[in-house]
């Protein structure tokens, strides 16, 4: 299932790198292989929707990615991740981040706070002195 996840998000980044050099560059400055499917997704156009066509040409990239990474086999489904809600302003779009983990201490119990502790005895240490050298 590794290959099959590996391969199928390299499909979806080149699918999106080979869209838009096209769209920057012309689909003659691509590889041929990049030709082929954006050939494909072209002709898919005429006939289906824009999010239909990208699905379709993004399996078949995944189907020849799955199979050169060395996967046995037919390429499994692989299931896609949920979307995450983002908002949009304008061309801009905002990717929210999830929220760090934190790792629980063994035996379920909350870990204590050192750095004040160590920081109480730092700072009697130096008021200690500082009040020694006062009343010299």
């Amino acid at each position: 299932m590794m290959i099959a996840r590996r391969a199928d998000t390299r499909a979806r980044a080149d699918f999106a790198t080979w869209t838009m050099m096209a769209k920057l560059n012309g689909a003659s400055s691509l590889p041929p292989a990049a030709q082929v499917f954006l050939d494909k997704y072209k002709t898919l156009l005429k006939e289906e929707r824009e999010a239909v066509a990208s699905e379709v040409v993004i399996q078949l990239i995944y189907q020849s990615y799955y199979a050169e990474m060395g996967g046995a086999g037919e390429a499994p489904e692989v299931k896609p991740r949920p979307a995450e809600t983002v908002q949009t302003s304008g061309n801009v779009t905002a990717f929210k981040r999830p929220p760090p983990q934190r790792a629980k201490p063994a035996g379920g119990q909350q870990a204590k706070p050192k750095l004040p502790v160590a920081l109480i005895f730092v700072c009697l240490a130096i008021v200690y002195t500082a009040f020694r050298y006062y009343f010299r």
